[in-house]
């Protein structure tokens, strides 16, 4: 029975010990999460928005992607049918 009751109180300490140390760096760890996320994201897109993309002429054209091959051609749902309404 002494040892349910020790690790009983184990736990709870270990829980209520990491809940306040978690209070603590709660604030410091989720800056430094935040401030990784936006590393990510400005090295992802280059950093285009702060103007450090390089200058283009102006009239110059740009083709990042091209189109696919693919022709959709005519993207028919049904056939049509032409009615009139008889009274």
């Amino acid at each position: 029975m002494m040892t349910f009751l020790k690790t009983i109180l184990i736990v709870l300490l270990v829980y209520y010990g990491l809940k306040f140390l978690l209070k603590l760096t709660g604030p410091y760890l989720m800056r430094y999460v935040t401030k990784k996320a936006g590393q990510k994201f400005e090295q992802a897109f280059g950093g285009a928005q702060n103007g450090t993309s390089q200058p283009r002429e102006e009239g110059s054209v740009i083709i990042d992607k091209m189109p696919s091959s693919k022709t959709k051609g005519t993207n028919t749902v049904g056939e049509y049918v032409d009615y009139e309404e008889i009274d």
